[in-house]
């Protein structure tokens, strides 16, 4: 999961939605205008799906469109890949659409938009899910709540998750066997983890980094503030729910869950939040870190794999790839984010939302459902290019080939820490990240940095929380 912005210019265009323009505009410099293979085109009466580009190419095109074809030959089906930087710069062209006149019936969409599009965009679930819950009992026997619940909004289902991905620490063995360092237990903490980065950097020479982590929402700041008891934002559960959770979860597995999660005031100057950046800026002094660096990591495959960073936190979807940069299943391994005060770790999810401005709501439920099966997911994951939300597809044969080791970890991160919760993404959360990123590089630029950057960061982020979506 990455994260950029939204633009004043696309945003300002949506019509009916200018509310949320309003809101969202101004939060970035500028966007690439729409490609030729981004606008649907005419209407031949075909179910359209708008996916990210990146992360679906060709061959996951023709699995979704070949197998739904054999399941529903009387709907005719057309995926748009939306060739985007990430998933802000899709979120926008999307709108563009939108207001253009020519918006997908479907959009796959993100945990950072879940909120957005639930509350100006989407179409509720909940009527289908009543329909056809004896069918979507084996669905959400395999799928773990925490995530179906990221996908509710004021007690509402809007997508059924298909993929996940929890930040984990990933550990690069060359480089562990090189500073005579065990790898460590699944409790270890973060004394430990930073006892192990000290030794990886006395053990490797001055072009090595022991941690390297990106700045963004996901992956960055956040898992720290997680473990450390806090959230970027005060963090609730809205009411309602039960009509769900009741109907296909077991009373142990329901404790405790709501209508979707509630991100509301911001806490940028809480002492703890204030703690987990003076532990980041304790690393950086020492050398054992980067600063915070923008992008989405991708350029991080190349120095880890190569011995150049000894651990830095991502998803299920490193082990694919890892894989596809030449690196050996042994080669590398993963295990839970650090102990602190809590356990508790990050994650971001994806499915499809419906869109209100579609004609094709029933179809495009069918599609929804034929997305989420076993079958389906085996297919379009087979490269673990990501983690699937189904439990039962996390199995030592997908792992064979490309690793890690303790590939247990991805869904773990789930079942054995119940807590484990969404990156703070509410409807507002274009502005959120934009004021996290600025103020997270301004605060880590120097050790006295972090006070006075967090006080900016907490008077912009009260600032974003009360305009209005």
């Amino acid at each position: 999961m990455t994260d950029s912005h939204f633009t004043r210019r696309t945003l300002l265009r949506y019509g009916t939605y200018g509310a949320g323009a309003a809101a969202l505009a101004g939060t970035a410099a500028s966007w690439d205008r729409l490609t030729g293979a981004d606008i649907p085109g005419r209407d031949d009466g075909s179910l359209v799906v708008a996916t990210l580009g990146p992360a679906y190419g060709p061959e996951a095109i023709s699995t979704l469109t070949e197998g739904f074809r054999k399941v529903h030959p009387d709907i005719k089906l057309r995926i748009n890949a939306v060739q985007a930087v990430d998933w802000s710069d899709f979120f926008a062209k999307i709108l563009t659409q939108i207001a253009a006149g020519t918006a997908p019936d479907l959009v796959y969409v993100a945990t950072e938009g879940v909120q957005l599009f639930a509350q100006r965009l989407g179409v509720p679930l909940d009527r289908w899910v009543k329909r056809d819950a004896a069918q979507l009992k084996e669905y959400f026997a395999d799928v773990h709540p925490s995530l179906v619940e990221s996908m509710m909004y004021e007690g509402h289902l809007y997508q059924l998750p298909v993929e996940f991905n929890a930040a984990d620490m990933y550990l690069n063995r060359q480089v562990l066997r090189r500073a005579g360092a065990d790898f460590p237990a699944p409790d270890w903490t973060r004394n430990d983890f930073t006892t192990l980065l000290r030794a990886m950097k006395r053990s490797s020479g001055s072009q090595f980094t022991p941690y390297f982590w990106t700045n963004r929402l996901w992956g960055g700041v956040v898992p720290w503030l997680f473990n450390n008891g806090t959230n970027l934002l005060a963090e609730s559960k809205a009411p309602g729910g039960a009509w769900l959770w009741d109907s296909f979860y077991p009373a142990a597995e329901r404790r405790g869950r709501g209508g979707g999660f509630r991100w509301t005031t911001p806490q940028a100057t809480d002492d703890r939040v204030e703690e987990a950046y003076d532990y980041l800026a304790s690393l950086i002094h020492e050398n054992l870190c980067t600063r915070p660096e923008g992008g989405n990591g991708q350029n991080l495959v190349g120095v880890f794999s190569t011995g150049r960073v000894g651990v830095t936190p991502a998803g299920g979807f490193w082990a694919g790839g890892l894989h596809l940069a030449g690196m050996k299943a042994d080669a590398y391994d993963v295990q839970y984010f650090p102990r602190w005060r809590t356990q508790r770790m990050q994650f971001g999810a994806a499915g499809y939302a419906l869109l209100r401005t579609s004609e094709k709501q029933d179809e495009a439920w069918e599609f929804i459902k034929y997305a989420a099966r076993k079958d389906t997911l085996t297919a379009l994951f087979d490269t673990n290019q990501t983690t699937p939300a189904r439990r039962s597809l996390l199995t030592a044969g997908r792992y064979k080939e490309t690793g890690p080791a303790h590939w247990p970890a991805f869904y773990g991160t789930l079942d054995k820490f119940p807590d484990t919760g969404p990156i703070p993404a509410p409807p507002q959360v274009a502005e959120v990240t934009e004021v996290l990123l600025k103020h997270t590089g301004t605060a880590l630029a120097s050790p006295r940095s972090v006070r006075p950057a967090l006080r900016r960061m907490q008077s912009d982020l009260e600032k974003a929380m009360e305009r209005e979506v």
